[in-house]
């Protein structure tokens, strides 16, 4: 079977720092791959590397089977790669249908200068509807982004990601920030989605990540040092006393 999103012995110095070490991981259709580690392990600079936003100094990324390492990350999103951010990348002053609409356009291929023209486009807004009906924000369609709460603002992002139609969705801490009614919400939500397209979690929700993942990959200074079900990283020694702690049964 062919990973939908496969990064081949990616490798990223800064200096004497290795933030990446030869990482090689895949995520597999209808899977949620959970991407785990201590802060400064180097996930954020792995994401960028998937994402197009940073070059890798070797290795490489690929997209159903294609190699993207060259891609920009506007061609990784219109080539399906969609990705869903630790820091939001909405557009606040904007309302909830708008901001879906653009997500639309740009799986289009459109300018985002066209954006004010665009209002008026059929085809997108009956993507965008779609997609806010997908995630339950219909009612909040023309809600400026500024006046959601930090779940709702969460779920807006998968929308926009939803428009992108995209192949694999790569998921930066969603739930950060979330309270346990939204953890819950957002959760079974991932669950339904990886039907539509797998999923590259990074995630520091211990318990999100044991109820979604179907593998789980645990980064440490930069390195993969393993790679397995939930039932085996919870009981690796190694990753106990590099992440997880030694409570974790």
């Amino acid at each position: 079977m062919t990973p939908v999103l496969e990064t081949r012995a990616l490798c990223k110095t800064f200096g004497a720092l290795e933030a990446s070490r030869d990482v090689s991981l895949s995520v597999r259709p209808g899977e949620i791959h959970a991407l785990i580690g201590p802060n400064g392990a180097g996930k954020s600079t792995l994401i960028s590397q998937i994402c197009g936003t940073q070059p890798p100094d070797s290795g490489t990324v690929h997209l159903m089977g294609q190699d993207v390492t060259h891609l920009s990350a506007a061609a990784r999103a219109r080539a399906g790669l969609a990705r869903t951010f630790q820091i939001s990348a909405l557009a606040p002053e904007l309302s909830v249908l708008q901001n879906a609409v653009l997500g639309a356009l740009g799986a289009s291929g459109g300018s985002f200068r066209m954006a004010a023209r665009v209002m008026g486009d059929a085809a997108l807004l009956v993507e965008a509807d779609e997609a806010l009906d997908r995630v339950g924000l219909t009612a909040q369609r023309d809600t400026r982004v500024s006046d959601l709460s930090h779940a709702q603002r969460r779920l807006l992002e998968v929308a926009v990601a939803l428009t992108l139609r995209p192949k694999v969705f790569l998921m930066d801490e969603p739930m950060a920030g979330l309270g346990a009614d939204g953890s819950r919400a957002l959760t079974a939500l991932l669950a339904d989605l990886r039907n539509e397209a797998p999923i590259l979690l990074v995630e520091h929700d211990m318990d999100a990540v044991f109820v979604l993942a179907d593998r789980i990959s645990v980064l440490v200074y930069g390195r993969i040092i393993t790679t397995g079900s939930p039932r085996d990283i919870r009981a690796d020694a190694a990753v106990r006393e590099a992440y997880l702690g030694e409570e974790t049964p």
